[in-house]
């Protein structure tokens, strides 16, 4: 068997990081996977470690220098700023990686507790921006600057990125009654 050149110069191109997406997101989704890094942080590794080393192999698997691929992940945000579906996959990608690492530190239990509490979250702000969206574009901008504020006094915590049905009605009604209005 001869040996192949790796890629080691240019940029990954779109095929390229879409199959890395797609391989990456199918092989941590495997149980033999999954247990490869639930095992390494019981051994007191970084699960980040391990999830970088699947990466790699991949890379292998390309025909991708394992380094140069990793340092090309770094880049994708500025080389393909413009191309809003494969900015969406990379986010996706680096989201499963998160995902990955925390099932793996926390164990089973403590991982779908905080999924719960996640997908709990998510339906409440899913709540609140379909509430939002009955207001005016100006009320609108004014109820996602106070949700702003709101998140940077709570060191963006997570709770803090919904605002209650009465939040939102008191920020409209401040917003049209000349009593509020600062001078």
């Amino acid at each position: 068997m001869g040996t192949r050149q790796l890629q080691s110069s240019g940029m990954l191109s779109r095929q390229q990081l879409l199959y890395l997406f797609n391989r990456f997101s199918f092989l941590t989704s495997q149980p033999d996977v999954k247990k490869r890094v639930a095992d390494a942080v019981n051994e007191k590794k970084e699960a980040v470690a391990v999830t970088t080393e699947i990466q790699e192999e991949i890379f292998l698997e390309m025909g991708v220098d394992p380094r140069f691929g990793i340092a090309n992940l770094g880049k994708v945000n500025m080389t393909y700023e413009n191309d809003q579906d494969l900015m969406i996959q990379f986010y996706k990608f680096v989201a499963t990686e998160e995902v990955v690492c925390d099932e793996a530190e926390l164990g089973p239990d403590e991982f779908t507790e905080r999924m719960d509490i996640q997908q709990k979250l998510q339906e409440q702000q899913l709540e609140m921006l379909k509430h939002m969206r009955k207001f005016h574009l100006d009320d609108q901008s004014a109820i996602l600057e106070k949700l702003h504020l709101q998140m940077e006094d709570a060191n963006f915590e997570n709770a803090a990125s919904v605002l209650s049905t009465e939040q939102i009605q008191e920020i409209v009604r401040k917003r049209v009654s000349p009593l509020f209005r600062p001078l």
